[in-house]
């Protein structure tokens, strides 16, 4: 499939379809306009210009295999160690095949119809069902210099990220079957019609100009206001703020953190869909705002507390890990330096203030860490796009009204994926039932769900 990138003169270029890549390129002419005059003289026909048409390129095909890869191990096992280690030894298993299933179950979804409903064209909210199992896809199919079989399980990996990153909302108390039943029907609502509003050339957020490189609206907002909504609709455990809940494995946590971390070039540098100065740079200001955050957050536990934890630590790079998804590809390193810090505070805050006051049990900070995160990174995306932070804006750049278009695909979001979490939640409430009993809870879900344990007694 192609799309027309209409330019002045009325010289139409067809493009393939758009990718991250090509939503950095448009964007960032549409700031430089007199950069693209200049790139003008030397197009004479269509036909010349076809006849240049993209053509696989092995080096960008070898990092977006590995890049691809990469993306699966922050799932796989990265975040299943991360939220294991963070959960009581009586549940580290449910949550360590919790995230597995959900790989392999949206990875089957994905190929079914979540590409087509992403990708293709459609209206301005969801696509359509021209490319179900793929159809049309062969070994090919190109999609840009890259295979187009390559950029579908690319894509994929971040599907199966999305829902598993919910779990820990939840985590402790809820249904096995509910689960997955909530997985498949949040998926299918909420996180494709999110990729392409955000993603696809006919999009609601791209025909306002957001930027998003990487998944700061589809998949850290996204998943982490239906964490928010499910674990107050759920429930709070028994016990919660009465009996101590700790990590029942620290050094796991900090693995855990580890592979998501390096996982994470893959995930933002990966958004560039070509081994080029765009991933180079996503990769520099990916490790930048990382390690900004975890300073900010040992400095915040330090302050409030009197001691640097270890767990505070993991949690600190996985915030600014977040916080620096959206504008990976569009912001330099001044801009990754503030980015980071903000989150660290901002996400601190949420997941120990707020948290308290308001008496929620989001058992390992989904909300507090990827939905507080994606809403700092999405609204300084627009602040750090600005030259003076070494981003792609040109001279006319207007930060004030991107950080407006950013808000308001922040809400946009945040009511699309509330609503649908909503309505999901309260249809498995009334039929199935969303939580184990109390017996059950307390036995822990390793022997409940799969009768196993993860540790002998």
């Amino acid at each position: 499939m192609v799309w027309k990138l209409l330019i002045g003169g009325g010289l139409g270029l067809h493009v393939p379809f758009p990718t991250q890549l090509n939503l950095l390129m448009i964007n960032t002419l549409r700031f430089r306009p007199s950069s693209l005059c200049l790139c003008l003289t030397g197009i004479p026909t269509l036909a010349s210009a076809q006849e240049a048409a993209p053509a696989l390129d092995s080096g960008d095909t070898a990092w977006m295999i590995v890049a691809s890869v990469l993306v699966l191990f922050m799932t796989l096992p990265g975040l299943a160690l991360f939220y294991g280690g963070l959960v009581r030894s009586k549940n580290v298993l449910s949550v360590l095949v919790q995230c597995f299933v959900i790989a392999a179950l949206m990875s089957l979804l994905w190929v079914a119809y979540g590409f087509s409903l992403a990708y293709t064209e459609g209206n301005s909210l969801v696509g359509g069902f021209s490319e179900l199992f793929l159809k049309g896809t062969g070994v090919d199919t190109l999609e840009g210099t890259i295979p187009k079989t390559v950029y579908i399980m690319f894509q994929m990996t971040f599907a199966i990220i999305t829902p598993a990153l919910i779990v820990g909302a939840f985590a402790e108390r809820m249904k096995f079957s509910a689960i997955l039943i909530f997985s498949t029907i949040w998926f299918t609502f909420s996180y494709l019609p999110v990729w392409h509003m955000a993603w696809n050339s006919g999009g609601l957020f791209w025909g306002w100009e957001v930027q998003d490189f990487a998944g700061g609206t589809v998949v850290h907002i996204n998943a982490g206001i239906a964490g928010l909504v499910a674990c107050i609709m759920v429930g709070k455990r028994q016990g919660y703020g009465k009996v101590l809940m700790a990590p029942h494995n620290v050094p796991m946590v900090l693995i855990g953190a580890a592979m998501l971390w390096v996982g994470w070039f893959g995930f933002n540098a990966g958004s560039a869909v070509a081994a080029d100065g765009t991933a180079g740079m996503a990769m520099l200001v990916t490790q930048i705002a990382a390690a900004a955050a975890v300073i900010g957050w040992l400095v915040m536990e330090s302050l409030v507390s009197g001691k640097p934890t270890a767990v505070g630590a993991a949690t600190g790079a996985v915030a600014g890990l977040v916080a620096i998804t959206p504008a990976s590809g569009s912001c330099g390193p001044m801009g990754a330096l503030l980015i980071g810090i903000v989150s660290a505070v901002m996400c601190y805050f949420t997941a120990t203030t707020i948290k308290r006051k308001f008496g929620y049990d989001d058992s390992l900070d989904v909300f507090g860490v990827h939905g507080v995160g994606g809403l700092v990174g999405a609204l300084l995306t627009g602040v750090c796009m600005a030259p003076a932070f070494g981003g792609i804006g040109g001279e006319e750049f207007n930060m004030i009204g991107q950080v407006v278009v950013q808000g308001k695909s922040v809400v946009v979001t945040a009511v699309w994926s509330g609503v649908v979490s909503v309505v999901v939640l309260a249809a498995l409430k009334a039929t199935i039932g969303l939580r184990v009993d109390d017996t059950d809870e307390e036995l822990g879900l390793d022997q409940v769900a799969h009768n196993e344990s993860a540790y002998e007694k």
